[in-house]
């Protein structure tokens, strides 16, 4: 099992102990609502890429919208955990594509519940997380007022993005993923003034 699929699992184990109206990490939605958001991501290339295009986001919310609304709660999670359909383009790079997404989108329904503690990440699923730590920290982290530097407790360099005063960012590779994506609830820790640490978060991009 790769390590997208094991983690999609996870998620959709989560999800099943979970009422539909649980709370996430992500701002207005709840569990039902993440749930469509995967399902439209997956099955509905007509309304997937409003998701990172703003022209077509209103369409995109549109769909979610009404799939979460049209749809049993345990058929909905049902889709999450049968994946992608064999027309979509994430069927093939499923083991690429989704290991972030499920990744991030687990947490974001587990840290938002009560007593929620960071997960221990085998050697298999950290690795995966490298460069698309390394990738999301280039995509939202491009406007920081600083030159931020996303480094494991091993003193390893994930990545190291924008421009300016220093601001060291240290964190296992699932925590300074969820960072980049814009979770405050990161376990991370930082290095540089108070006052860098806040703009670097209020120019953050989040996903």
């Amino acid at each position: 099992m790769t390590v997208a699929a094991r983690e999609r699992a996870d998620l959709v184990a989560t999800m099943r102990t979970l009422p539909p109206q649980a709370p996430t990490l992500c701002d207005g939605w709840d569990a039902r609502d993440l749930a469509a958001h995967l399902v439209v991501r997956e099955r509905r290339l007509d309304a997937a890429p409003g998701i990172m295009i703003p022209a077509f986001a209103g369409y995109t919310e549109r769909v979610q919208k009404q799939v979460s609304e049209s749809t049993d709660w345990e058929a909905l999670v049902g889709q999450v955990a049968d994946g992608p359909p064999i027309y979509s383009p994430f069927k093939l790079l499923d083991p690429i594509a989704n290991v972030a997404e499920m990744f991030i989108h687990h947490e974001d329904l587990r840290r938002a519940q009560p007593g929620w503690t960071p997960r221990p990440l085998d050697e298999q699923t950290a690795s995966a997380l490298r460069r698309p730590a390394a990738m999301m920290a280039r995509l939202t982290l491009r406007r920081a007022p600083a030159t931020v530097v996303l480094r494991t407790p091993h003193g390893d360099t994930v990545a190291r993005v924008g421009r300016g005063p220093a601001l060291t960012v240290t964190g296992d590779l699932g925590e300074l993923l969820l960072f980049a994506a814009g979770r405050d609830e990161a376990a991370v820790s930082f290095d540089g003034p108070p006052e860098l640490v806040d703009g670097v978060k209020a120019a953050r991009g989040g996903l």
